[in-house]
């Protein structure tokens, strides 16, 4: 009970560095997205709405599966493993960052799809690639290398044939995503593929172990654009924290 008690008052106390990834895709009446720099610009991206829009479908389809989580605590007593596969990502990451940069750029990202058999288009592979570049650097750190690898594994998913056990030939990693969707489904207790600040208070409450105050600080570590509604990537992001893995990246 000490370690649920720690991530809920105690894990992530400083959100100073979400500032810096202020931006969200906002879709206004003409039907086109924008992208909201952390500044209040707007960039036309209508591309990555296409993504977006992709994303979305595939949350819902999943969510259409149910998920075998069954509350907060549960997820919690994973954050263990969840961290040490996904640290085993370094190793992968490392691999296809052949200029040593610290960053995987658009080639290197291809290179790495090869490796892997991602059969994604070029067009789909330089949008996942944008969509993932949160700081627009053209340079994928590693936390947003485990996010943008864990939505290829949620876009991939071939819904005509669920027995399939890899989808990119790294099972054991892939497990870990498989835990993160399924987090994501929990917490979406409405099934629209966004989790609302009231299903997440809900959720957390149900512990018994925090009240409401401790669900808003987790919300608001999510909800990047202040919408009310966190997407799938706004929560890997997050959770990526949560497990301290860009934590031990600044250091």
């Amino acid at each position: 009970m000490e370690q649920h008690e720690s991530w809920s008052q105690n894990k992530i106390t400083d959100t100073t560095n979400f500032q810096r990834l202020q931006f969200s895709f906002v879709l206004p009446a003409s039907a086109s997205y924008f992208l909201i720099m952390g500044d209040g610009s707007a960039k036309a991206s209508v591309p990555t709405a296409k993504l977006e829009a992709q994303i979305l479908e595939a949350v819902l389809q999943r969510e259409s599966k149910g998920t075998s989580i069954k509350s907060i605590n549960m997820i919690i007593l994973k954050f263990p493993k969840i961290d040490e596969s996904l640290r085993k990502c370094k190793v992968i990451f490392e691999q296809f960052d052949e200029d040593k940069s610290g960053a995987i750029d658009l080639k290197e990202l291809k290179h790495c799809f090869e490796k892997l058999q991602v059969k994604f288009t070029n067009e789909e592979i330089n949008e996942i690639f944008k969509t993932c570049d949160l700081n627009d650097d053209m340079g994928i750190s590693f936390n947003e290398f485990v996010v943008l690898l864990c939505l290829v594994y949620l876009l991939k998913e071939d819904h005509a044939a669920p027995e399939c056990k890899s989808r990119m030939g790294i099972p054991d990693l892939e497990a870990a995503f498989e835990t993160l969707v399924e987090s994501f489904v929990f917490l979406d207790s409405n099934k629209d593929g966004h989790v609302s600040k009231n299903e997440m208070i809900r959720a957390i409450e149900e512990t018994k172990q925090s009240d409401g105050r401790i669900a808003m600080k987790r919300f608001e570590e999510m909800d990047w654009d202040k919408n009310g509604a966190v997407n799938f990537k706004e929560f890997l992001f997050a959770f990526t924290r949560w497990v301290g893995i860009e934590d031990d990246e600044e250091d």
